[in-house]
């Protein structure tokens, strides 16, 4: 494997760390290059460290473009690694003409790396995030960073993480403190406690939080000193300013650029770092090599190393308050430094080494190839494209969602996915895919022309009860898929109702076109039978939320503490939503009244669809006679599983909310609006207490009771039934896995 890395070369600090240690291990395993855009100490210490490293810098930008595209066509690279602005930019534009793979790693929040020059930040900054959306694969250099970058709308299943690692086993020269105060005339006693921040002076690194803990700490500790290291001759003035106007500057100092960061690690007792944003820093990992406590801001990846308490202190940033307590603390306490700075260095040596980050980095290289492999046979981005009513803050749908994804990466880890959702932004971060809005359709085309399977499912999506627009939707996006080459699968859907002839017309044309239907009741089979569709592979399944698995205990406990849950009596959920028929708000609060007088029960009402079932909720809530409790805030579907396990009896007229009770093994009685609740709680042999037009208050009442009486032996028939539903909804994810695998 060969890969060229492109840097801007003029890099300081972690960035540079990162690259010069990251492509020194790299070149112990692979051929890699390195290129710089300028001159200077960044080339010369790649040089140094025996790096294959070049400089391309004519004052010419096209120029510098032409070259670097002569040097990666005649070295025959495989994939194009770059780093920042400038290289970014050459990256994207010489992908466009070559094809080579480029991955760039994100050291910074690039909204923020300009944030001191308002004329960088419209010419540079605009083009390295321009260049950014042009490049597909990105590490980042914290999970803080993924996030990021996942907020923003890049695709998280081609970002990366690869934490920042330092050698631990090499040597390094002693320093004293003594020859160090002495070579930066530091004019400190020997005997002080020093507290050190090595950071560039940027408004980024917000040193006035640390001059003003600073202050804080002398009013307690006056053996306490500080120490400001790094380059930014601008902005040094105006921070000695600020520490004169604190009292502080007999206690403060300014060394400049330490061209040996080792030696100021040595020389300190306590490691500071303020910054208002960082990736993963390596002045803390340079810190604990030396066992030095540390103190920081809760910022980037540094929650993956310090915990806090435990091997150092982690503050919000800008709260110099409690920095400075910290600091005190510690200042006055030899022990403890010691202490936190040797268990801080124990855990960066065991999960923060170079060794560790070189192969993270070497794994993703692989990925890469191979997935550019895979996409070079027939031009295909994804594998799978997933079309329901997700996006809709509706917990049954998006449980679809979670457990047919969770079902597919077990079977096949590798596998790309696009969902089409109603808030790609929210999709792409709970589920970790690729996701469009739905109704984009000329986008939703031209993304259809890159995928090999697509699945719309599960859900009810082929009916016109709700309205006709529905049901040509979901009828043209299907479609779509199968005139851009994708196989296409209607996956564990309800069919019906269609009352209008003409939508009969269009879905039976549509329908009898695909490669597979699997539906998930014996109704809707009879429904596609009387349709005339019979050219599909045709089959009845099961719900794929029943494959769902409930969240840990610990996040079930945190939602009944939160939402204020009694936990010294039985529960019994409510779930109802919004619905045409008179009167049937106050008969549910009956229903939820008697749960209190004669079960000794206590009424949580769980509201599936937000905010529509939450407001109905407490609309039913202000006609019951005792005191009831609504699930204010909206959980996962895993969290809304788990909870719905610790219930006694559930009531539920939304479909999901008796397959989450079926799931955990919990007595229900539906309530039916539509045929899909009926048909699920035939499927299950569960009762049914009839239509909210026919809802008969003392017959409901007495169904409650029995099921009460009941419970034991209904768990038992309930453990035996979602069995079956569980065995069928995988054998479907393995029928469209199966079709997936047959195309090419």
């Amino acid at each position: 494997m060969k890969v060229i890395h492109l840097i801007g070369g003029g890099d300081e600090g972690g960035a540079k760390s990162h690259v010069l240690q990251l492509i020194k291990e790299l070149g112990k395993t692979i051929e890699v290059t390195l290129v710089s855009y300028r001159k200077g100490p960044f080339h010369n210490d790649a040089v140094a460290m025996g790096i294959d490293a070049r400089i391309i810098r004519t004052g010419n930008i096209i120029l510098d473009l032409k070259r670097t595209l002569e040097l990666v066509r005649s070295g025959k690279y495989d994939i194009i690694h770059s780093h920042g602005a400038k290289a970014n930019m050459m990256a994207a534009i010489i992908k466009g003409i070559t094809g080579i793979p480029v991955v760039t790693t994100v050291h910074s929040d690039y909204r923020l790396d300009y944030m001191h020059s308002l004329l960088k930040r419209f010419s540079f900054g605009v083009i390295n995030a321009i260049a950014l959306r042009r490049i597909e694969y990105h590490v980042s250099v914290s999970n803080n960073f993924k996030e990021m970058l996942i907020s923003r709308g890049f695709n998280p299943q081609r970002i990366y993480s690869v934490y920042n690692g330092i050698p631990f086993d090499n040597e390094i020269p002693p320093c004293t403190r003594e020859a160090f105060f002495e070579r930066f005339k530091v004019p400190f006693p020997l005997d002080c406690v020093l507290i050190g921040i090595m950071a560039r002076l940027h408004p980024v690194k917000d040193h006035e939080t640390f001059l003003r803990a600073a202050a804080e700490v002398v009013k307690v500790n006056p053996r306490a000193r500080f120490l400001i290291s790094g380059p930014g001759d601008d902005m040094m003035p105006q921070l000695k300013q600020f520490a004169e106007k604190l009292g502080i500057s007999s206690y403060v100092y300014f060394t400049g650029m330490v061209d040996r960061p080792y030696d100021f690690f040595q020389t300190i007792d306590i490691n500071v770092l303020t910054s208002i944003s960082e990736s993963f820093p390596y002045v803390i990992l340079e810190g604990a090599r030396f066992a030095r406590a540390t103190v920081s801001t809760h910022v980037g990846g540094l929650g993956d190393l310090i915990e806090s308490g435990f091997n150092g202190y982690l503050v919000q940033p800008r709260d110099w308050k409690r920095l400075g307590s910290h600091l005190t603390e510690l200042s006055l306490d030899e022990e403890k430094r010691l202490l936190m700075g040797n268990q801080l260095k124990e855990k960066a040596e065991r999960e923060f080494s170079i060794r560790n980050m070189c192969q993270t980095q070497l794994s993703i290289y692989d990925k890469i190839l191979s997935t550019e492999k895979t996409v070079k046979k027939d031009g295909k981005i994804y594998d799978i494209a997933i079309l329901g009513y997700y996006g809709y803050k509706n917990s049954g749908d998006e449980a679809i969602l979670s457990s047919t994804l969770e079902t597919f990466r077990k079977l096949d880890p590798d596998l790309n996915y696009l969902v089409l959702s109603k808030n790609p932004r929210e999709t792409m971060q709970s589920y970790r895919v690729d996701s469009i809005y739905r109704f984009n359709l000329l986008k939703v085309s031209r993304k259809l022309k890159k995928t090999r399977l697509f699945l719309a499912g599960g859900g009810s999506l082929i009916q016109d009860n709700t309205s006709t627009r529905s049901i040509l939707y979901y009828l043209t996006v299907l479609r779509l898929a199968k005139k851009s080459g994708a196989k296409t699968m209607l996956f564990a859907n309800g069919i019906g109702p269609i009352k209008r002839s003409v939508n009969r017309d269009y879905a039976a044309k549509i329908l009898n076109e695909l490669d597979a239907i699997s539906l998930r009741d014996s109704e809707s089979y009879n429904e596609v039978k009387v349709l005339g569709i019979h050219k599909p592979r045709i089959y009845v399944t099961s719900d794929p939320a029943v494959l769902l698995e409930a969240a840990p205990k610990e996040e079930i406990d945190a939602l009944i503490a939160r939402e204020g849950i009694p936990t010294d009596k039985p529960l019994v959920g409510f779930s109802i939503r919004k619905w045409s028929s008179n009167g049937y708000l106050e008969k549910i609060a009956s229903l939820a009244d008697h749960c209190v007088e004669c079960l000794g029960a206590y009424p949580v009402f769980m509201p599936m669809q937000y905010p529509g079932d939450f407001e109905i909720s407490k609309a039913i809530m202000g006609y019951m006679k005792h005191p009831a409790s609504v699930i204010e805030h909206m959980y996962r579907p895993e969290v809304m599983l788990g909870f719905t396990g610790r219930l006694h009896l559930m009531v539920g007229m939304r479909l999901h909310s008796l397959i989450y009770a079926a799931s955990q093994c919990v007595p229900m009685l539906g309530l039916v609006y539509e045929p899909k609740v009926e048909s699920f709680l035939k499927e299950i042999g569960q009762p049914s207490a009839g239509t909210l037009d026919s809802l008969d208050g003392p017959r409901v009442c007495g169904q409650l009771e029995q099921i009460w009486a009941d419970r034991e032996k209904i768990c038992q028939d309930l453990t035996n039934s979602i069995e079956r539903q569980r065995i069928m909804a995988h054998s479907n994810v393995l029928s469209a896995y199966h079709l997936l695998k047959e195309i090419g």
